[in-house]
């Protein structure tokens, strides 16, 4: 009898355990605390930190690159999110995109080439010591991270459900649930894109 109710304690334990483990990252779950970033440059010129966006209720953050050719074909669906979210007057949402790739076409001067040449409406940040990609648990760009006002994890994946034809925007549908303090009917999904290059530690 005692050796049955340990066997079942341990069982459901496991059970708790598995079902609060991100299904597809695996470094955060849904209802984590975010990570935060400090002084990481930015293809504007500026440098940028997590506090810089205290009076945003909402927080995007995109992990992608300029080499991707998936990440690529999301950056007008980004500059259209920002034009939706981001740029409206009394905004209370901030989307952070952040490159941790050391190749050069990924770095501050090519970053700022395309920033330029596709007019990005959103920040775009470098992190050479790829902390914030490995902290967001991103393997893919882009791989997209929604934390919200108490900057708590409540998406993590995909930004939409199809690269040529997306029919759900979970991000937007994610930050919408957000800004009502509400929780997304989809928390997670698969990213798709290319494979991130992390420095062995």
């Amino acid at each position: 009898m005692i050796r049955s109710t340990i066997a079942f304690a341990l069982m459901m334990s496991l059970i708790a355990g598995s079902a609060h483990a991100g299904e597809y990252n695996k470094k955060l779950s849904i209802g984590d605390a975010g990570p935060s970033f400090k002084n990481l440059p930015a293809a504007d010129g500026k440098t940028y930190s997590m506090a810089d966006f205290a009076d945003k209720d909402v927080i995007v953050m995109a992990v992608t690159c300029n080499h991707c050719p998936v990440a690529v074909g999301y950056e007008d669906r980004m500059i259209e999110f920002a034009k939706k979210y981001v740029t409206t007057p009394d905004s209370k949402v901030a989307l952070i995109a952040v490159s941790v790739s050391n190749s050069e076409v990924d770095r501050i001067p090519k970053m700022q080439e395309r920033a330029k040449e596709k007019g990005f409406n959103y920040i775009y940040v470098h992190d050479e010591s790829q902390t914030l990609g490995r902290d967001l648990g991103a393997s893919v760009t882009p791989e997209f991270v929604v934390l919200n006002k108490d900057r708590k994890v409540v998406y993590l994946g995909a930004m939409d459900d199809n690269m040529k034809a997306p029919t759900v925007s979970y991000v937007g549908n994610a930050v919408d649930a957000a800004l009502k303090g509400a929780e997304p009917e989809v928390k997670e999904t698969r990213a798709r894109g290319c494979g991130i290059g992390y420095k062995k530690n």
